[in-house]
């Protein structure tokens, strides 16, 4: 079982210095998926910053980050050009756990100057990721995705 966190901040220092720490975390032995910085800035655009390497990250389990977090974020940037493919791997993700409240309260609360991390991770309840994120704040946000859910996802993104 893996959750998808989000945790948003009042500015992109804050969100780059929480990212770094849950980098160390995971060069450590932390389960991470994948791991990005998303800030917006004045003007309301979004920038994505993601780290070099990410220790322990499967093929797959990369995979699966890469699609979740581009159907979070990108999508909406994307338009009719992508139509089918991008529905159905939405459709199916909506079906196993990443649903469109969810989408619609990252978005919301991600505003122009502010910034958030992002992470899969398979170990959520680890105590030195809760501490860790704890000295920083933020609000959090996450969704749960069985081990069921993720081999159909990691199916469908490999149909795709």
């Amino acid at each position: 079982m893996s959750d998808l966190i989000v945790i948003a901040y009042d500015d992109k220092a804050t969100a780059d210095e929480a990212a770094a720490r849950v980098e160390e975390l995971g060069k450590a032995g932390l389960r991470l998926h994948g791991i990005a910085v998303v800030s917006k800035d004045e003007q309301g655009y979004s920038h994505v910053d993601t780290p070099g390497n990410v220790t322990g990250v499967s093929a797959a389990g990369g995979a699966l980050f890469g699609s979740v977090f581009g159907l979070l974020f990108l999508v909406p940037f994307l338009g009719a050009a992508v139509g089918g493919a991008v529905g159905a791997l939405w459709g199916s993700m909506r079906q196993h756990g990443v649903g469109d409240e969810f989408r619609k309260q990252v978005n919301e609360t991600l505003r122009p100057g502010t910034a958030a991390v992002v992470m899969m991770t398979s170990d959520p309840a680890d105590t030195n990721l809760t501490d860790t994120l704890g000295a920083f704040g933020g609000r959090v946000m996450r969704t749960s995705l069985s081990d069921e859910d993720e081999r159909a996802l990691i199916a469908e993104i490999g149909e795709g």
